[in-house]
């Protein structure tokens, strides 16, 4: 039968058929008639018919002249290589796939495009005297602080969206729900776990927007971060991303928030007391140094405005936090 992927299969066997005869993977392939295989060699399976003669044994090889003293004996020649079939790589055992080095590039790259580390963010630099720098088109790391019905997502979606350099949303809700089975909601409660989980978010979220700006994509996190535990949330942050992160605080009125936040479901929509209490807390960010955005008449492109212009400020001159 004709296979359409690798080689046939070998044909079946039939009764009085000689099974001495090798299989040729041609054989069954159209247009590749199979060899014929002359006879075998006395013994096995082929009987000798009586009268045949024997052929002698061939004349044994001369011994090979001993090496002189001292000298290392000489190495067998390498068998040839068999010709592999074709779009087979690899040998005995099916080992990973040997691929030639490529001049200029470096082992650890993907397929054959290298890919810097991921280090530290550093400052954009500051603009000229001439003007105010174009956000638009500077590579980023913002972090987007607000409470639960503030928009950030939506906020920071839509600008990532509308930038005029490749940008990146990481939201750090989303990193947190990665985990399926044995998922710490804090809604059932404050714990250790839920605590290691949001940890662990915030960490996979900088590793991820460092290897991204390493690459020239800029990006803007999400998170809830507390006035009240700046070395958990800011200094979390300013060690996994580095120095360069630009913070904003989006913070709309309670009335505000509490009206998002009903139109939301699941785990992420709260009580309307576990909302004015962390509404309560993210006031604190007033008087903290961090530019702070009151997007409770704006509209996600109006704030995604605002926002770069709160950006152009803080690049020039950067927020002490």
């Amino acid at each position: 039968m004709q296979h359409a992927v690798g080689a046939p299969l070998p044909p079946p066997h039939r009764p009085g058929q000689d099974q001495a005869a090798p299989w040729s993977p041609t054989a069954n392939h159209q247009g590749h008639p199979a060899p014929r295989h002359p006879p075998g060699p006395p013994g096995g399976n082929h009987p000798v018919p009586p009268g045949t003669p024997v052929p002698p044994n061939p004349p044994a090889a001369p011994p090979a002249p001993a090496a002189p003293p001292g000298s290392a004996p000489p190495s067998a020649p390498s068998a040839p290589s068999a010709p592999s079939a074709p779009g087979f790589v690899g040998g005995p055992g099916y080992p990973h796939a040997s691929v030639p080095q490529q001049p200029g590039v470096p082992r650890d790259a993907t397929g054959h495009v290298p890919l810097p580390p991921g280090g530290p963010v550093t400052m954009p630099s500051p603009p000229p005297a001439t003007g105010a720098p174009d956000v638009t088109t500077t590579t980023l790391a913002v972090l987007l602080i607000g409470p639960a019905g503030a928009g950030k997502t939506s906020v920071a979606k839509y600008w990532a969206d509308h930038r005029r350099v490749p940008t990146a949303h990481i939201s750090l809700d989303d990193v947190r729900e990665w985990v399926r089975s044995g998922f710490a909601d804090p809604q059932s409660g404050w714990n250790d776990n839920s605590e290691a989980q949001y940890r662990l978010a915030r960490r996979t979220c900088g590793f991820a927007a460092r290897n991204f700006l390493a690459n020239g994509i800029s990006c803007i996190l999400d998170d809830a971060v507390f006035p009240d535990r700046p070395v958990v949330g800011l200094g979390g942050w300013k060690r996994h991303v580095g120095p360069g992160l630009l913070p904003v605080v989006l913070l709309p009125g309670l009335e505000i928030v509490l009206e998002r936040n009903a139109e939301r479901s699941g785990n992420r929509r709260l009580t309307d007391e576990e909302v004015a209490r962390i509404h309560g807390r993210m006031a604190g960010w007033y008087g903290s140094g961090l530019p702070i955005i009151d997007n409770s008449q704006l509209d996600v492109p109006a704030t995604a405005r605002v926002l770069d212009e709160v950006l152009a400020r803080s690049i020039a001159s950067p927020p002490k936090w």
